[in-house]
């Protein structure tokens, strides 16, 4: 059986939460869960740095405007980790192009990522922090899910993780004239207390 369909929702995994990816998908090599899951993810060294940035990136991801931020410097680490995992995936089953499936799982990761940001950039124009803390606890659970439902049922998670990119994607270009307000609100208070500033002069 091809490992296409474990590579795709992988891709849109690791998009959002690339170290739980990483971390699931290890332990459920080294328990014996899964014969799928290539010797690399199963290594001790890489299953504690998977556990502690995860913990990082738990944190991180329901602090207002620290998501954004933690977002940025991930919009490369995401697509990567999407195209390392795929290329195991690919090289442990022996079905698929280490080059293909490096290709998919990166492009998916990057695209799920970007749906991603953007969400987190719309929920940071609201005031309460309430909003961050559900959104981060929902998209843990989601992958923590879908990634377990990958490893029994490939082809049906491939198509849950399918709908839910399209889905992003259609909800950001909704959201994307809210993010360009908040934005073009930010700048212009930051031009109007540098202004301020330059009227009252240095403090004395």
């Amino acid at each position: 059986m091809s490992v296409l369909p474990l590579v795709f929702t992988s891709g849109w995994a690791s998009g959002i939460n690339a170290y739980a990816v990483v971390l699931l998908l290890g332990l459920f090599g080294v328990t014996g869960v899964s014969d799928d899951v290539p010797q690399a993810l199963q290594r001790p060294e890489v299953l504690i740095v998977a556990g502690v940035l995860f913990l990082c990136e738990a944190v991180a991801d329901k602090i207002p405007y620290v998501d954004s931020a933690w977002d940025s410097v991930h919009t490369v680490v995401r697509p990567l980790a999407g195209a390392w995992v795929g290329a195991l995936l690919a090289g442990h089953s022996g079905s698929l192009s280490d080059v293909a499936a490096g290709l998919i799982g990166g492009s998916t990761a990057l695209a799920s990522h970007t749906v991603k940001t953007g969400t987190r950039m719309a929920v940071n124009t609201s005031p309460e922090p309430v909003s961050n803390f559900v959104l981060s606890l929902a998209e843990d659970l989601g992958v923590a899910g879908l990634v377990t439902f990958a490893i029994f049922h490939p082809e049906a998670a491939a198509v849950v993780a399918a709908v839910l990119l399209v889905s992003g994607l259609v909800v950001l270009v909704f959201l994307i004239s809210r993010i360009r307000r908040f934005l073009r609100r930010r700048a212009q208070r930051r031009e109007e207390r540098r202004l301020a500033q330059q009227v009252l002069g240095p403090p004395g």
